[in-house]
């Protein structure tokens, strides 16, 4: 069993609550005026700059010596183009390669992986400095919002569930991976000293293997937070934990990591030596078994305080999913808004789902939800939100992101002192997301576009849906050739789906883990745009503009497509 968690809890608590402190602060501080925050911040970012390939390109210090008739974000907006990760491909690509002072000084600290619309891997960049000022200071700073919950919070241990920690070094030395799980491998030894099992456990490749080790230490613990992120990966380790309670229990009494799961002999070695035989818990265990049978995280986790996960978007189905699951007591907080690219803020009341931005660590510029489809649309700044409007958000960061377009519609919900709080809506420009995955209408489209070349069938139409309740996407497809066998339809969507976890590396993730059911096709009538048009415009969904995505999560048009399928393929 792990160490105790609690032995150094006064000077743990201490620390959180002194470092928490002085973060909340001076966040409130600079959220009083977060006009005067977002110019200094913008000085600051261009002044760092100036001097790379791109603050020379751009103009950063032409920017700065311009005269005060307009303001500096004005210039700014003038001379910097705004950017999809595509435009800067170039640039990070020749920071990988080993070179300095492309779009920062320097080279990064660490690339968080994720994937572009152009089926390719986004490297984004972290620099120290954005690593240090934000990520750093915000572990405690989340943490110490906690207190506000229960002051005997912290006295159980935290379990956390990341993703694979490395996944390799760059040529140049350069690390990559999970950006969150590294920050929580470095954090303080006083906030290590609370987490319910070892860095290392984040290393392991296999998902069944790392949800084994993460449950087999954590279910025997006093668990008081859980940090997930996303609601679909705790399902994945209740099943887990109900798969191999047998197991978790033989090992807890032995103190031993079953060989039943694959873990690299160097990482089983280092969570082995923290392991010792616990009798006592699991006879508990084996009690709590013969009482209920199925054992859930209420039975083995009675005290669980909280459990912070991402509960707006489609993470609502998820959490809906499991939370009965969970201690009655249990507070479900918002994990909060953000992303590889940026953390634009922090959920400061464990009781509210909003995230407070910082007015200090980024630069931020929005869109109005009805301007998106404009060429040029209006951009607003932070201090211009208003309460109940929805903007797409555009950040400035620290690491080299220059008016980068995040492709998130956030609302806003309220102000803290004079900064806007924002929630999670949904992903835009095309981006449609059951569980993080990120699939690009685009990724979709070339896909299937590859696939109807090498299966040498034309097709007349498709048209992909999200169905968020079953985890899984419908594929419809009418082909040019009408007598396709069922037989074909599946080997074709099979296929679809191996291109579509190639070339997005989330959407791979999602499936590997099950979390993502395999996608199900379907067969449409002749002439199926043309029928759904039609109805579509009968149920007034348009007026003089018919504009059809490929891909997409409404069930108002999926409902036509489910009526203008083949029946006997009709399976839903």
């Amino acid at each position: 069993m792990f160490k105790s968690k609690t032995k150094n809890l006064f000077k743990v608590k201490l620390s959180l609550k002194v470092l928490g402190f002085c973060e909340v602060l001076e966040l409130k501080k600079k959220s009083r005026d977060c006009q005067k925050a977002q110019e200094l911040v913008l000085r600051d970012i261009l002044s760092i700059s100036k001097d790379t390939e791109y603050g020379k390109k751009y103009h950063f210090q032409e920017i700065l010596n311009f005269s005060n008739e307009r303001s500096l974000g004005d210039y700014y907006e003038e001379l910097v183009p705004v950017n999809q990760y595509e435009d800067i491909r170039p640039y990070i690509e020749k920071h990988k390669s080993g070179q300095e002072n492309i779009l920062f000084p320097g080279k990064p600290k660490f690339y968080d992986t994720t994937t572009s619309s152009a089926n390719e891997i986004k490297w984004i960049p972290i620099t120290e400095k954005y690593y240090n000022d934000v990520y750093t200071r915000m572990s405690p700073t989340w943490l110490y919002s906690f207190f506000a919950i229960n002051r005997h919070i912290f006295e159980g241990a935290i379990l956390f569930n990341l993703p694979k920690s490395t996944e390799g070094v760059l040529p140049d030395g350069t690390p990559y991976g999970s950006l969150a799980a590294i920050s929580q491998s470095e954090s303080p030894s006083f906030i290590k000293a609370m987490f319910s099992s070892t860095p290392e456990v984040f290393l392991i490749e296999d998902y069944k293997a790392r949800y084994y080790a993460i449950m087999r230490i954590g279910i025997e613990q006093n668990v008081h937070i859980i940090a997930s992120g996303s609601p679909s990966a705790l399902s994945q380790m209740i099943n887990n934990a109900d798969e191999f309670l047998d197991e978790y229990i033989k090992d807890i009494e032995h103190g031993t990591l079953s060989e039943l799961v694959h873990i690299p002999e160097d990482t089983r070695a280092i969570i082995q030596s923290y392991l010792k035989p616990n009798p006592k818990r699991a006879l508990v265990l084996s009690k709590l078994k013969k009482k209920y049978g199925r054992l859930l995280p209420k039975h083995y986790w009675p005290n669980l305080q909280v459990l912070n996960v991402w509960k707006s978007g489609n993470s609502a189905v998820q959490l809906k999913k499991i939370k009965g699951a969970f201690p009655e007591t249990c507070l479900f907080t918002e994990f909060g808004f953000f992303m590889p690219e940026c953390r634009p803020g922090i959920i400061l009341d464990p009781n509210s789902d909003s995230t407070v931005i910082f007015p200090h660590k980024n630069y931020f510029e929005f869109v109005r939800e009805k301007d998106l489809d404009l060429l040029k649309p209006k951009f607003f700044r932070l201090h211009e939100l208003r309460i109940g409007q929805r903007y797409s958000i555009f950040v400035t960061t620290y690491s080299g992101l220059y008016r980068y377009n995040m492709n998130d519609l956030v609302e806003v919900t309220g102000f803290y002192e004079q900064t806007p709080k924002v929630s999670f809506v949904k992903k835009t420009n095309g981006i449609v997301s059951i569980l993080g995955e990120n699939l690009n209408e685009n990724q979709f489209i070339n896909a299937v576009g590859q696939v109807e070349k090498e299966f040498s069938k034309k097709l007349e139409f498709f048209v992909g849906f999200a169905d968020v309740e079953k985890s899984l996407y419908y594929f419809y497809f009418e082909f040019v050739e009408q007598n396709i066998e069922e037989s074909f339809l599946n080997r074709f969507v099979s296929r679809v789906d191996f291109v579509l976890k190639s070339n997005n590396i989330e959407y791979a993730e999602m499936r590997r883990s099950n979390r993502l059911a395999a996608p199900k096709g379907h067969l449409l009538k002749r002439h199926a745009f043309e029928v759904f048009k039609s109805r579509a415009i009968d149920k007034g969904l348009y007026d003089n503009k018919f504009k059809l995505s490929f891909l997409m999560q409404d069930e108002v048009h999926h409902e036509i497509f489910k009526k203008i399928a083949k029946r006997f393929f009709l399976k839903i």
